[in-house]
């Protein structure tokens, strides 16, 4: 795949001295809140065009705005005051035989967070997103290298490999996995949150990650830059022909449009006391840009709480594993001229009601889901009293044991594995707010979920208070209100700053 110097150069740029001060943090967000055909940025209360991989708070919905995402009652980035929301397309494998097979994220992301200012000037020219602001990066009907600034703001790393960072998807495997990279404009003018292109508001500074922005644009924004890593080595021996055999769920193969999107959830005074006060050189060598030392972002989310923060999918199609297409309306389209959008191939276009990851079993037994709890290794068992275990293993199966043995309190646990007691120690029970990774299918029965590794679906016998499933999720996917456009008043904040 062509790639020229500049582009080459760009991920070791984004982290070398660009002005006065090149301090700045990653938040690791430690794995997907969903992946799914939904976009409010771009598609606000429709199915999006193509699949997602979604990073972030729970307050994700189909027609968001601040007040949801500030909502959120979890997120998989362990910043606590960052409730925004990341997204990319996603990856698959184009098999020989044309279905395609969905390529495993490693991890989330990590999102970096970098002090860029004007030459110049220092961190109290820098200011955080307003509250509202939104953003995307990238071209995804891009088939070629356009040489702009947008296009040098997207690269691919492989790892594994002696090569040099490439601007399109590389034409040999990666030992390692492909991390794939996207850096975000900085520059806005001060007035519009979003505008109808979601692009026109905000524009690159003159080097993509540095350098000066231009009249009109001259409010400079904290920069922010994605780094998403894909397990492609699980491929390594399906290769065929002469070109790579990958492809973005929105029918790219070359990787030129690739793109992301940006959601601003953030507590806007937390990121600026953040942006003014973590610059002590958190860069480069020693720390490098380690959240740890930013004070005003701490105590961060633990790595259960972030992974354990899960949304269910809302769009009646399968994203994962082997598909005959790419879901949506995405036929491969090469180049090297630009894609064109299609429609009415038969994909599902209504947002249905959210998957359930419990049994409703209320009415049916009177039992209610309490959520998903922890079953730690190598300790006393949370539910101890009886147990049982079977390949048919499901929820109404594990409930009727229990009932059968004089318990209150049944847990699933690893899609198999059945327990039960009389009571629940506070340490093991589901924390409020938080779904929890009790993600496995039921052995018995693939339409339930049965707990997980360590971690266990809770069912209690309900009592004369009531009985009432938990809910801990932010269900957003049908939200009523419309999202308005453009223009707000400038931030307080910036009024303060520029006084």
């Amino acid at each position: 795949m062509p790639f020229t110097p500049l582009h080459a150069r760009l991920a070791a740029v984004l982290l070398a001295l660009a002005g006065p001060s090149a301090a700045f943090w990653k938040i690791p967000c430690t794995s997907p809140l969903l992946h799914e055909r939904a976009d409010p940025v771009v598609n606000p209360g429709q199915v999006s065009s193509h699949a997602h991989t979604i990073m972030g708070g729970n307050g994700f919905g189909f027609n968001m705005d601040y007040a949801q995402a500030r909502a959120s009652s979890c997120s998989t980035c362990r910043a606590p005051a960052d409730r925004s929301n990341y997204w990319v397309p996603s990856l698959y494998f184009r098999e020989q035989n044309g279905s395609f097979t969905s390529v495993q994220q490693v991890g989330g992301a990590l999102i970096y967070y970098l002090q860029r200012m004007d030459p110049g000037k220092d961190e109290s020219s820098l200011h955080a997103f307003p509250e509202g602001f939104r953003m995307v990066a990238g071209d995804p009907l891009a088939r070629e290298d356009l040489h702009t600034v947008q296009s040098q703001a997207v690269n691919f790393t492989c790892l594994g490999v002696n090569r040099e960072e490439t601007c399109g998807l590389p034409n040999y495997n990666c030992p390692g996995g492909l991390r794939t990279q996207i850096f975000f404009p900085s520059c806005w003018n001060g007035v519009d949150v979003d505008s109808p292109d979601h692009k026109s508001h905000v524009v690159y500074p003159s080097t993509a990650n540095g350098g000066t922005c231009p009249p009109g644009f001259d409010t400079r924004l904290i920069s922010i830059f994605y780094e998403i890593l894909w397990a492609v080595d699980a491929f390594k021996d399906k290769w065929y022909g002469n070109g790579q055999p990958f492809v973005f769920s929105h029918g790219d193969p070359t990787g030129f449009g690739y793109h992301g999107d940006f959601v601003n959830g953030w507590d806007v005074a937390t990121l600026q006391t953040a942006i003014n006060t973590c610059t002590d050189g958190n860069h480069g060598g020693g720390n490098n840009g380690d959240i740890n030392l930013c004070q005003p972002l701490l105590p961060l989310i633990s790595d259960e709480a972030a992974q354990g923060c899960v949304q269910p999918p809302s769009v009646p199609e399968q994203i994962f594993g082997t598909l005959p297409a790419l879901p949506g309306c995405n036929p491969v389209q090469p180049g090297p001229g630009r894609a064109t959008p299609q429609s009415g191939c038969g994909a599902p276009t209504t947002i249905g009601k959210p998957e359930a990851f419990y049994s409703d079993l209320t009415a049916s037994k009177g039992w209610e889901y309490l959520g998903c709890g922890s079953d730690i290794a190598f300790t006393a068992r949370t539910l101890p009293d009886a147990a049982t275990a079977g390949p048919d293993m499901t929820v109404e199966k594990c409930v009727d044991f229990c009932v059968g043995k004089g318990y209150s309190y049944a847990g699933l646990e690893f899609a198999d594995e059945c327990y039960c007691g009389n009571s629940l120690a506070a340490n093991r029970a589901p924390q409020p707010g938080l779904p929890g990774n009790c993600m496995m299918k039921c052995a018995g029965n693939s339409a339930e979920y049965c707990g997980g590794p360590q971690r266990i679906s809770l069912y209690k016998k309900c009592d004369g208070g009531g009985c009432k499933n938990v809910d801990s999720t932010v269900l957003a996917a049908t939200s009523s209100k419309s999202r308005k456009l453009h223009r707000r008043r400038r931030p307080a904040l910036l009024d303060a700053a520029a006084a």
